[in-house]
């Protein structure tokens, strides 16, 4: 069960392409109309969030915006609970989740794609990452971990009510899991992200998991362009939506033609866009069959592109927009796989042509991420998620 944008939902078709491989039927639930992300996003509550100032403005925000979706999801997800024997539950809709777990008696599991329980080692990726000192960054990651829980306070009394459940608060709720350590497993690689020591047990990392694409090629005209000169730039924002679309994409072409570098330009959810014979507009294509003929890839620093750049082992420059890509991108500066953060409200002309330049001619750079997404290609992360859910569904 998982909610948001596409990047929340592809890294579990490979989670549950492995788990159908190994012999176990498997439905992936998420929403549909009338709960639409990208819609809520480009409201004028949702065009807010380009306004809010800071990562605790914008998550107060966004708070607000899931509130008013999750309790359409609930039937949906009872519906689908009904018919099975285990849930996995993303951190989207982790406390939801376990609420119609616990009033089914179906065992679950966290699948969580960012780091999220509070730990002193780092501030709360959802708030830009980084440090403020360890006490700070745990009290920090609790506050938001609270935040998410209150997404659900409206929703959850009816149904614990409706499942013959007592009554339990948020906060709780929680605390229940936690005492009971209930397991987390986490969908990204401990080369990224090394386990916190900090954490209880039952809170494990143990690899990514990859979307399942069934496309084997790339689609003729982008092969072609590829083919046509030297391997382009990816650009793309994925499922972050810009005030702009217009001018951002004026300023990455001329970013890119300043570095003397072709554009592979995606139009995601912001619209960019790019004319000439150096660039190519796209669509959605496999980032597992692009990111690796590519001279650099330029994102919005999300989990899963961020991964697949990673895979790719090609150098990247993270735009970061909000939430966890200040997280995502310090992390790919630390691994010396990006030269330096460009975040989108500090995007110049010359900020993106300087970072292009470093990212495309800087042969360390490019020999690091070689090395890294080489070990990340050799990592298995379903492998411990099958073994935990063998031994719930035993």
């Amino acid at each position: 069960m998982t909610a948001g944008s596409r990047g929340d939902a592809a890294p579990y078709t490979g989670l549950g392409h492995r788990l159908a491989l190994a012999g176990h039927e498997v439905t992936l639930v998420t929403h549909v109309l009338p709960v639409d992300p990208l819609a809520a996003l480009r409201s004028p509550r949702g065009r807010g969030l380009h306004r809010s100032a800071g990562g605790a403005g914008k998550l107060v925000r966004v708070v607000d915006l899931a509130r008013r979706l999750v309790g359409r999801m609930t039937e949906d997800l009872l519906v689908a609970a009904r018919d099975s024997e285990v849930l996995l539950l993303s951190a989207s809709l982790a406390p939801l989740g376990h609420t119609i777990a616990e009033g089914l008696r179906l065992p679950s599991l966290g699948v969580y794609l960012q780091p999220l329980t509070a730990t002193r080692e780092f501030a709360p990726p959802m708030l830009g990452g980084g440090t403020w000192g360890g006490p700070v960054n745990r009290l920090a990651g609790q506050g938001v971990s609270l935040a998410v829980e209150h997404v659900f306070s409206g929703a959850l009394p009816a149904l614990r009510e409706r499942l013959g459940l007592p009554p339990l608060g948020a906060t709780a709720a929680r605390r229940a899991r936690e005492r009971r350590r209930w397991p987390v497993h986490h969908g990204f690689s401990p080369l990224v992200v090394p386990r916190p020591a900090d954490w209880r047990a039952g809170l494990e990392v143990g690899g990514y998991w990859w979307p399942y694409d069934r496309e084997e090629r790339l689609p003729g005209e982008v092969e072609e362009f590829i083919d046509a000169g030297p391997p382009p730039v990816f650009v793309g924002l994925g499922s972050a939506t810009v005030p702009d679309a217009g001018r951002l994409s004026a300023r990455v072409v001329a970013a890119l033609r300043r570095a003397g570098l072709r554009g592979v330009i995606q139009r995601g959810w912001g619209g960019l866009a790019a004319d000439g014979d150096d660039m190519l507009t796209i669509g959605e294509v496999p980032h597992s069959l692009l990111f690796p003929r590519m001279a650099a890839v330029v994102h919005h620093a999300g989990a899963g592109t961020t991964a697949a750049g990673l895979r790719a082992g090609v150098p990247a420059v993270p735009v970061p927009v909000q939430f966890d890509a200040g997280f995502w991108s310090a992390r790919l500066v630390a691994l010396g796989v990006a030269p330096a953060v460009v975040p989108l409200r500090r995007l110049t002309v010359d900020a993106l042509a300087t970072a292009l330049v470093r990212a495309t001619r800087d042969t360390a750079c490019r020999r690091r991420a070689e090395a890294l997404g080489d070990r990340i290609r050799r990592e298995d992360g379903t492998a411990p998620v099958l073994a935990a859910v063998a031994g719930l569904a035993g």
